[in-house]
């Protein structure tokens, strides 16, 4: 029952996306060139939202769905961590026109050449978890 919950949850997140328009390539074009605020005022809801969430979860200790405490650890602060993450998530960004959220939005709402972007992005999560132990922290 509680698989058919998240199943649910990720319909109904991939809908809102589909409809705010944050799986539009046309808004994440403006936003990128700077013409609307629409995906810019998306983006800090969503920031928003996520960090009044981890607030809650440090501050009431608060459980998973398996009744286990969430344990959030600070990542460690290095400038090639994030620099070559954000470049290759930016160039991700502007080739696809999509960041990973609204992938299968795109896909579920019959943007079929999507497949091969997820499945690029699932290829690219094997071999960064393959190559993970090498790379310097």
């Amino acid at each position: 029952m509680r698989k058919l919950i998240f199943v649910l949850l990720g319909i109904a997140f991939g809908i809102i996306m589909y409809k705010a328009e944050a799986a539009s390539w046309f808004r994440i074009f403006e936003m990128f060139s700077f013409q609307s605020f629409h995906m810019y005022g998306f983006i800090g809801s969503a920031l928003f939202v996520g960090v009044l969430g981890v607030q809650y979860i440090k501050r009431t200790q608060a459980k998973d769905v398996d009744r286990d405490e969430i344990n959030i650890q600070p990542k460690a602060k290095s400038i090639p961590r994030y620099l070559i993450g954000g470049i290759f998530f930016g160039l991700g960004w502007a080739l696809v026109g999509a960041c990973p959220g609204p992938i299968f939005a795109l896909l579920g709402s019959g943007v079929f050449s999507m497949l091969i972007v997820i499945i690029g992005a699932l290829l690219g999560t094997y071999i960064y978890g393959a190559i993970r132990k090498y790379l310097p922290h």
